[in-house]
């Protein structure tokens, strides 16, 4: 039996997990009880954060992805020592690669990526902290992707669920160059790329905290 989550996101519904070990609130440590199969939200709505409490089936939550998403294609760039793959299509703007090597992933610059901006150990580095598989890396050839982790799902404040060390997520259609070990799945009920996070939390200025009607 495998350790790892299974994850099935329902039609127009929740995320049905079963087999969580540990589901996390990145911001205050605390850890949900997750016996069985557990609903998590995912329209943004429920008063009962971060599970559901059906409320997708009064506010018009709809589980498809927007055809104005970002493309799925992924672009490499060479470098010395090191090759960043970036694929934009299924980026959640988390900004831990344009916060932490600047000099690299640039914001508003064409081309995105300058992979002679810094150390290759430093690409590295920052590319291994990306949460939304957009980001890999390759060095002689070989390109890594994955990292050895326990399985966890984190609770990103008034973002996504991040999940790490691996899920069998179901009956999706997973992006060019997606690493299945860590990705993040949107909760705010808007990305565009659903049921993956496309960032639209940013833009919707979703609060989890906010007063529910």
């Amino acid at each position: 039996m495998s350790n790892k989550p299974t994850i099935v996101a329902a039609m127009n519904g929740p995320l049905l997990v079963t087999n969580c070990k540990m589901l996390k609130n990145y911001s205050d440590g605390t850890a949900y009880k997750t016996e069985g199969t557990v609903a998590l939200c995912r329209c943004g709505g429920s008063k009962k954060k971060p599970f559901c409490d059906g409320h997708h089936q009064s506010n018009g939550f709809s589980g498809d992805k927007s055809p104005d998403r970002m493309p799925d294609q992924r672009e490499s760039f060479d470098g010395n020592g090191v090759t960043i793959h970036d694929n934009r299509g299924i980026c959640a703007h988390a900004g831990r690669c344009t916060d932490g090597l600047p000099s690299v992933f640039r914001i508003r610059q064409e081309p995105f990526v300058d992979p002679h901006g810094a150390s290759a150990n430093d690409i590295v580095e920052t590319v291994k902290s990306c949460p939304s598989g957009a980001l890999s890396y390759s060095v002689d050839g070989v390109e890594h992707r994955d990292q050895e982790r326990d399985a966890i799902i984190f609770i990103a404040p008034n973002g996504p669920y991040a999940i790490m060390g691996g899920a069998d997520l179901q009956d999706v259609e997973w992006g060019e160059g997606a690493s299945q070990e860590h990705f993040d799945l949107c909760r705010c009920g808007a990305s565009a790329n659903k049921p993956f996070c496309s960032g639209a939390h940013w833009s919707v200025q979703f609060d989890e905290h906010a007063p529910k009607r």
